[in-house]
């Protein structure tokens, strides 16, 4: 993604001043400063990661994941030699697992981590291996979000094909699922720029997506910097949009799928897929096999929900004049409920766009694309 045309990806490894040393500084983008401003943040702690996971200074599926690789990583860097580093490497694998529950990522990164770690056998090789997995785990997930990309170009090129000469494909998408959800593309966001940079007229209708405004901060910001036409539209508009043939299509992301191709993603979501629906447009969810739940199959009973504070839905964030400010929209005693996430039904959707190709969100063709997950049975088979 580009920033005033310098290239970034959302997390990255600050050089360290002796160029032989691991290093010991993790930059981020504090998303909370956006679209106001762009600020960078140094995480050199596993509180500061817990933190930035927690209060969301990062979020997103595939980002949550690499920030817990990175910050597992930095555990290792922090943790005593000797006979307690095992101890503060469990302790930093619980504190990151408690930071977000829902985003299924953040798990595979974790375990992913201490099997590395458990791997190597002395404390310097345990450095070095937490160090090339954390790599790995972003490399794989910006290389996943770019084959999406691929993938669900060829969707809106179909879709292209049967509009009158010069009229755009008019998309529809929910949260921020963009590259500053990943590490660099995005999933819902990643056809869109493949399209767009492939010449294809597209049009994308930026749900603002409360509460937090994922939508009208993030998604908006980064389409205006790749230069993407765009409208911010407030979150009950879609139905409508839809009713009048004004949406082509619906992308959204995913925060945990299961291996039967129920969706968790922001709150809303299910009910933007009710109405595609309930009006013949197809609804794509775009995801790398790294969200996948392979261990459940009912997504409404299995999925954890996260609650978050509900000041995110009495307050709001905004720019008055020169400084940014966060302004109170209910009565100051009624109380709010803050569910973060929803999940969609696999009967709603139309396919899953994936790094290996697009499949019915069935457990038979998922499992058809990802043949090693096979024999992984579901808890409730279990």
């Amino acid at each position: 993604m580009l920033v005033d045309g310098r290239h970034y990806r959302t997390i990255w490894e600050k050089p360290p001043a002796n160029e032989r040393d691991l290093p010991s500084v993790i930059q981020v983008i504090d998303q909370r400063a956006l679209p106001f401003e762009f600020v960078v943040e140094d995480l050199a702690t596993v509180d500061d990661f817990a933190r930035a996971i927690a209060d969301m200074h990062v979020r997103g599926a595939g980002l949550i994941g690499a920030a817990a690789a990175y910050g597992m990583y930095i555990a290792t860097l922090n943790a005593p030699d000797g006979h307690a580093f095992g101890a503060a490497i469990d302790q930093a694998a619980r504190r990151m697992r408690a930071t977000r529950p829902t985003a299924v990522n953040l798990t595979h990164a974790v375990d992913r981590q201490l099997a590395a770690i458990a791997g190597a056998p002395s404390v310097k090789q345990k450095r070095d291996a937490a160090l090339h997995t954390a790599r790995a785990i972003a490399d794989e997930d910006a290389d996943h979000c770019c084959a999406i990309g691929t993938h669900g170009l060829a969707i809106i090129e179909g879709i292209r094909r049967h509009k009158t000469s010069g009229e755009p494909v008019n998309i529809l998408t929910h949260c921020n699922a963009g590259w500053l959800a990943f590490v660099d593309h995005g999933t819902a966001t990643s056809p869109i720029y493949a399209a767009h940079d492939a010449g294809v007229p597209v049009h994308v209708w930026v749900d603002e997506t409360r509460p937090r405004n994922q939508g009208a901060s993030l998604t908006a910001w980064e389409l205006g910097n790749h230069g993407v036409e765009h409208t911010v539209i407030a979150d009950n508009t879609g139905g409508h949009l839809m009713q009048h043939g004004m949406v082509d299509m619906v992308i959204v992301g995913s925060d945990r799928t299961t291996r039967a191709g129920d969706v968790a993603n922001k709150i809303g979501t299910y009910l933007k897929a009710l109405a595609a629906h309930d009006n013949g447009v197809p609804f794509y969810v775009a995801l790398p096999s790294s969200t996948i739940d392979w261990s459940i199959t009912d997504g409404l009973t299995q999925i954890p929900i996260e609650q978050r504070n509900p000041d995110e839905v009495r307050f709001i964030q905004g720019a008055v004049h020169d400084s940014v400010q966060k302004v109170l929209l209910t009565p100051p005693n009624s109380p709010a409920a803050n569910y973060a996430f929803d999940v969609t039904p696999a009967r709603l959707v139309t396919a899953l766009i994936t790094e290996r190709g697009v499949c019915a969100p069935q457990e038979d063709k998922l499992v058809e694309m990802f043949p090693e997950h096979r024999t992984k049975t579901s808890i409730a088979q279990s």
